[in-house]
Order: structure tokens, then C-alpha cells, then sequence
């Protein structure tokens, strides 16, 4: 019996490999004679890919803590940064988006958050999100703008030191965040990201690759900008970026310099690929609004980027892994120059120097 079932299991190994190799055979001769190319069908599945509200994907979640591979990783710096640089930030979505963008911000960098909001013109108490007293449209992005700060600032000022806006194709770096924003006051009003030229004195700050502001400039920007319809556009219309840009620069809200000590950019309104390899017309509009010079390939990008835009929900999850994930077996990461709001603290230092 047992020597009749290993032939029983013999022939229908055989049978299922004959099988699929006539199905690909057969898949093969109907595509080469109906003109239906392999770089066709590659552009096809791409294009349906893209459309995230026809094929969703679910969340993918967070590796375990017990993992092997995260137990020798040395977080001190940036669990102290943590609590010392508390960075609240609210996250612009639409209610046709919360399932097919907004939840999978929430899986990835959202919770890296001291604090995240969602803000859209529809409650939903599953991911959750705010509803603003806005009407629904790209027109209205500013108006939703405006009442989410105002949201941010009623309810949760006293919960952060710097409160950042940022899309939900937006990808965010928080820990990098942190970094850069630690050795200044939030009692100064200043504001920090993807800095373009055009519309006010100094530039504003690009909606899509997210920005930041200190304490004091949500303050001003919420009592002394909204309540003024000559600092700040009183109606809703208009664009965010652009409108923010305008009236930061009427209220006295310094927009800062968020490159490296390289000069390399850390905000970007594109994804990786478009800054590493980008569009070489130099008509193209991004090379008449960036504020400030930027090399091509992979000095364009600084070692501690903050942001990047267009980053699709699969997208998300590849740059979690590759940023949090993936390690080069026996290459020891530094943590770069230890922030002054760090110097003070002993333990700290103690635990750096012995690295």
C-alpha cells in the first residue's frame, strides 16, 4: 500500500507539473498572438496598482520588540529626544481616503508621533479623524488648514512643542525630525520645511512635503494671523501652501533653513526616486520654485532626511523596512552630533561615549 501511494504521489506531481507548464505555454502563444506584449501587461498591472481604492491593501503592523533582530538596537537617543522634542502632528486626509491612505500613515510613521491626528470633513471613529466645519475639495485646503490648526490649537497645545502638517501621501522620518528641531526654542516663531521661492519675502514652505511650527508661531498664526483678514486670507479658497507662506511672513514667523550642515535638503515634495534621479527639464517648475541650490543623485538628499511626498500606502511599508528594518550585517550606525538639549543629560552622554 505505502509503496502503490509513493506512485499515486509520483503521478500527481507529474500531472500538476504538466499541467502548469501547458497552462504557460498556452498563457505564452495567446499573448504573442494577440499582440499583447510583456511591457504591456507590466504597464497594466502598474496602472492598477496605483488604484488603491479598488485593490486596498490591509496593514501590515509592527515587527515584535522580542525579535532577535531588534534586541542589540540602541534607541537612548532617540527614546530621550522623544520625550524632550514632543512633535504632535495632524495629517490632511478626505473621508474617500481614510481607508485607502489615511490608516496606513497610521501604521507606519504616525505612530512615531508623540501625538497624531487625523483631520478630514468626516468623523470616523475607526481610524479616528476629526470632522472640520469645511466643505469637502481642493479648493478648500486652506480653509481646512485654518480650522485644523485652530483644532490643533484649542485642544492639544499644551500636549507638543512643534506641531507639523502633513499630507497623507506624505512619508515622515520622525526620529530625524526630532533631531533637527532639537536645539531650537519653540518659543521663537519660526516654521521649517521644503522651502520655495515666490509669494511672500521669504518663501513659504511646500504643503505636500509637510511643515513644521514651533509653539510660538501657532500661536501667533491662531490669535493674531486668523482673526485678521489682511494678515491671513479670510476666505477658504486659495492655495494652502502658498497662503500659509504669505501670512507666517505677515504675522513675524521666520521661515528657517532645514538643510544639513552639508547643505543637502531633508524636506522633499517628491519621492526618492524623483530626487535621486530628477527631471532634467529645467523648465520643469520645481527648478524655478526650490529655494535653495540641490545636487542630483545621492547628494541630494541629506544622510537625515525628514520627508518625502507621493509616497503611495505600498511605498509606505518598503521605506518602514528599509529605514527600520533592514540592516547591514556588522556596520555600526552613528547617531550623528549629539544635540546641546542632550549634553545636560549624563546618563546620555555616558551611554554615547561608551558606543
Amino acid at each position: 500500500m505505502a509503496a502503490e501511494g509513493r506512485v499515486m504521489g509520483r503521478r500527481f506531481f507529474l500531472t500538476l507539473v504538466i499541467g502548469i507548464s501547458a497552462g504557460f505555454s498556452f498563457a505564452y502563444i495567446l499573448l504573442t498572438s494577440t499582440g499583447f506584449s510583456r511591457d504591456t501587461a507590466w504597464h497594466n498591472y502598474r496602472e492598477s496598482a496605483r488604484d488603491f481604492e479598488k485593490h486596498p491593501i490591509a496593514a501590515i503592523g509592527e515587527h515584535s520588540p522580542d525579535e532577535p533582530a531588534h534586541r542589540d538596537e540602541d534607541r537612548s537617543v532617540a527614546d530621550e529626544l522623544y520625550k524632550k522634542v514632543r512633535v504632535l502632528c495632524w495629517v490632511m486626509t478626505q473621508p474617500k481616503s481614510h481607508e485607502s491612505k489615511a490608516k496606513h500613515v497610521k501604521a507606519t510613521w504616525g505612530k512615531r508621533c508623540n501625538k497624531i491626528i487625523f483631520m478630514s470633513t468626516e468623523e470616523d471613529p475607526n481610524l479616528p479623524s476629526i470632522k472640520l466645519p469645511v466643505e469637502e475639495g481642493r479648493n478648500n485646503l486652506w480653509g481646512k488648514t485654518k480650522a485644523a490648526f485652530r483644532y490643533v490649537y484649542e485642544h492639544h497645545r499644551r500636549e507638543a512643542d512643534w506641531f507639523m502638517k502633513a499630507d497623507d501621501d506624505t512619508y515622515v522620518v520622525v526620529e530625524n525630525l526630532r533631531y533637527m528641531l532639537a536645539d531650537y526654542d519653540t518659543q521663537d516663531p519660526i516654521y521649517f520645511g521644503c522651502r520655495f521661492k515666490h509669494f511672500s519675502p521669504q518663501g513659504y514652505m511646500s504643503g505636500g512635503a509637510g511643515y513644521i511650527l514651533s509653539r510660538a508661531a501657532l500661536d501667533r498664526f491662531v490669535n493674531k494671523g486668523l482673526p485678521n483678514p489682511t494678515l491671513c486670507r479670510g476666505d477658504d479658497n486659495g492655495a494652502e501652501d502658498a497662503e500659509m507662506g504669505k501670512c507666517l511672513d505677515k504675522i513675524g514667523v521666520r521661515a528657517m533653513d532645514s538643510r544639513d550642515e552639508l547643505k543637502r535638503g531633508r524636506f522633499f515634495p517628491f519621492t526618492p526616486n524623483d530626487h535621486l534621479f530628477p527631471n532634467q527639464d529645467k523648465n520643469f517648475w520645481y527648478w524655478n520654485y526650490i529655494f535653495y541650490p540641490t545636487d542630483e543623485g545621492l547628494d541630494c538628499c541629506s544622510d537625515h532626511a525628514v520627508s518625502f511626498h507621493y509616497i503611495n500606502p505600498h511605498l509606505m511599508y518598503v521605506l518602514d523596512y528599509l529605514i527600520y528594518h533592514l540592516r547591514p550585517y556588522g556596520i555600526k550606525h552613528g547617531s550623528g552630533t549629539l544635540p546641546k538639549i542632550l549634553a545636560g543629560s549624563n546618563s546620555t552622554t555616558k551611554e554615547i561615549e561608551q558606543r
